[in-house]
């Protein structure tokens, strides 16, 4: 009976340790939070492009071609504030004339280039709506600023003379612009491409709307 009792005591004294035992071994380390995605994370976003400008200032229009470059900060996975600038080249067009003697076929054909001698500079900040994915999505966006005139004689682009235009910001020859757009991005790791459509308006003795054009490659960090 001694012994019954014993041993009944003895399995009681080493089952009474098992709880703590086991809460003890159930007390893992919290799980490390996982990484935030890279959709969350917040990126600046630096371009240059080619812009397209269909300048028409009155019943005449030209298409006029330039570069530019944007600086952009993601606020968020949806949300970005840009800057941009843009210069647009002066542009040459020939005008070709026949002319005869008496109705014959004597005479001779010439020839007049002329220099469209209108150089926009483009400044613009506002913000970007994205609506897509990371790696792919379209967008909206709106943006104000200026728009500089520069009028010269020469057709080719000098240093000097993109500086006069930048250094003109906010003088005689700037008007106020506006300009709503949107367009689709693509990004394959930090390298990407967008293309983009919009109204370039400005005003000057009332709101002139200009169809503009830009495309060109983005880099991201």
């Amino acid at each position: 009976m001694k012994r019954m009792i014993m041993s009944s005591l003895l399995g009681l004294g080493l089952m009474l340790p098992l709880p703590s035992c086991l809460s003890a071994q159930n007390n893992y380390p919290p799980p490390a939070p996982a990484p935030a995605s890279s959709s969350d994370a917040t990126h600046v976003s630096v371009g240059a492009f080619g812009d397209l400008l269909h300048f028409g200032p009155g019943s005449a229009t030209e298409n006029l071609v330039g570069l530019g470059g944007r600086l952009g900060i993601n606020m968020s996975h949806h949300t970005a504030i840009e800057g941009e600038m843009a210069y647009d080249f002066a542009k040459n067009y020939t005008v070709g004339s026949v002319s005869g003697s008496g109705g014959g076929v004597s005479g001779g054909v010439s020839s007049n280039t002329v220099t469209v001698g209108v150089r926009p500079l483009w400044a613009l900040f506002g913000p970007r709506f994205d609506l897509g994915s990371e790696h792919f999505n379209f967008f909206l966006t709106g943006k104000l600023g200026f728009v500089n005139w520069t009028y010269t004689n020469p057709h080719s682009v000098s240093t000097t003379t993109f500086n006069n235009a930048v250094t003109s910001i906010g003088g005689s020859g700037t008007e106020l612009a506006f300009y709503p757009g949107g367009g689709l991005q693509g990004y394959w790791g930090f390298f990407g491409l967008r293309a983009e459509v919009g109204d370039a308006i400005y005003w000057a003795n009332g709101a002139h709307g200009n169809l503009r054009v830009t495309f060109g490659p983005q880099i991201r960090f």
